[in-house]
């Protein structure tokens, strides 16, 4: 099973976001999307996700095009964790937890037992238990990017999309969500998995794709995509690329001193 975007265009204002952008994410793989802002790495995967309709080319999981699976159907195996999400209304953290079970209960019925004991669980599995009562309204935006990471958990996908999903939260938690990720991938879900944290996803990710004005340029292993001649061209700073400790690639950015 794969996750697999072909040739996608995108225009949002008039403004050409994608252009013809192609990536393939396994099942058992992270792939981490890098890029610069305005690149085009929320677009990607929106039109990944199937909530933006591309103009041109197509998206396909486990070989069906997105648009062929019932939404019920596509909920159960697509999840997807924001970058941001604006909540109207003060739901507790729980409750909102909780509304990842409802693509697996009918319309009218109320969530199981069963569907309390996993929404407990994810809060468990990601150490914000202490939150469920919590309305989302007073929690810091570390505290809601970890409830929306356990919503997505009880959804039980077998493809999760992750923008950016450790930008709020300190080097700790980063570590906890990006490991609770790698368990999910070793279980046999396909990641895709947005970052600014280059030498973090060095070390999460099995492969990277660098986007650049919409078109993915180079994707490979952490090693083959952060050199710093493409680092250079895409992001526009210079920076030296070492081994880590742990043999992994370490960017050092330089700082530009006046």
């Amino acid at each position: 099973m794969s996750l697999r975007v072909e040739e996608v265009s995108l225009s949002l204002g008039g403004h050409r976001v994608l252009r013809g952008a192609s990536l393939e994410v396994e099942a058992g793989e992270i792939v981490g999307l890098l890029g610069p802002n305005g690149a085009g790495k929320t677009s990607l995967l929106r039109v990944a996700s199937g909530v933006s309709l591309p103009d041109a080319g197509s998206v396909q999981w486990a070989g069906r095009s997105l648009g062929d699976w019932p939404l019920r159907e596509r909920a159960r195996q697509l999840a997807v964790v924001p970058q941001e999400c604006h909540v109207p209304f003060p739901f507790r953290a729980g409750e909102l937890v909780l509304m990842g079970r409802a693509p697996y209960r009918g319309w009218f019925s109320l969530e199981s037992p069963a569907d309390v004991r996993l929404a407990m669980a994810a809060l468990e599995r990601m150490g914000i238990a202490h939150l469920a009562n919590r309305s989302i309204a007073d929690l810091s935006g570390g505290e809601r990017q970890l409830v929306l990471i356990a919503r997505a958990l009880v959804q039980e996908p077998r493809c999760l999309l992750l923008d950016e999903p450790t930008a709020f939260l300190d080097l700790a938690h980063r570590i906890e969500v990006l490991g609770v990720v790698r368990e999910l991938a070793d279980q046999g879900c396909a990641v895709l998995l947005v970052s600014h944290d280059l030498s973090l996803a060095a070390r999460s990710c099995d492969r990277l794709a660098l986007l650049s004005e919409g078109r993915v340029v180079v994707e490979g292993s952490p090693r083959e995509v952060l050199d710093p001649v493409g680092l250079r061209r895409v992001f526009g700073f210079e920076a030296q690329v070492l081994e880590g400790p742990d043999g992994f690639p370490l960017v050092l950015p330089e700082i530009l001193r006046r």
